[in-house]
């Protein structure tokens, strides 16, 4: 599975690693995933994702009823 966050969307960025020597080379900055389990109380069931720590603090501000109806109007299926 893609190292893509469900909620936010965020995603592995590109960079160079510097050496002491100023010798660059390519490497990748990849999120901060975390696997979680949610209760969602509307359909009585667990769902899984795969969210980023900012993924997971924007579900404890909003809801996770308001954060799932927005991931189904985009046509992700949750």
């Amino acid at each position: 599975m893609a190292r893509v966050c469900q909620v936010t969307g965020k995603k592995p960025i590109t960079g160079n690693s510097v050496s002491h020597s100023n010798i660059k080379t390519k490497r990748r900055f990849l999120p901060n995933l975390q696997t979680k389990r949610f209760f969602f109380t509307e359909e009585n069931r667990w769902i899984t994702l795969k969210l980023t720590t900012e993924g997971i603090r924007t579900i404890n501000k909003n809801g996770l009823a308001s954060v799932v109806k927005n991931l189904r109007a985009e046509g992700k299926k949750i």
